[in-house]
């Protein structure tokens, strides 16, 4: 499991002072971004230097407990992969509330629309690390 603290910021809430969801979307992007990027395999990285990415092609999320401005939210990313794809499982706590829990459900393919792909060993192996913690 990757962890992380997302500070949650005024510019992140709605005029009521919570949390808008499509901030909460950045802060799970961000989130596998800083996944990849600790595996050694940015997203930025993967379709220069190796021809394939990993697009998003479903997620869902189910929001528990709203978020505040100045809120420490722990964030974790638990990987779940299987030959050409990875689901990333992710629980969102402020202290012991679990705020929103889902997952986001990526595609090991070809740049250029070649269609889906079996994900490298390398990359894999650190993903079931990952899964395993």
């Amino acid at each position: 499991m990757y962890e992380r603290t997302w500070t949650v910021r005024f510019s992140d809430t709605d005029p009521h002072g919570i949390a808008h969801y499509p901030r909460i979307v950045d802060a799970l992007h961000e989130t596998s971004d800083m996944f990849m990027q600790e595996i050694g395999y940015p997203f930025w990285e993967l379709t220069e230097n190796y021809d394939f990415g990993f697009p998003l092609v479903d997620m869902q999320f189910e929001f528990k407990a709203p978020l505040h401005a100045g809120d420490d939210v722990r964030m974790t990313l638990t990987p779940d992969p299987s030959t050409r794809a990875v689901r990333f499982e992710y629980e969102a706590y402020n202290g012991d509330t679990l705020a929103f829990s889902g997952y986001e459900q990526r595609v090991c393919a070809e740049t250029g629309g070649g269609g889906a792909v079996e994900i490298p060993e390398e990359i894999h192996s650190k993903f079931v690390e990952y899964a395993e913690e």
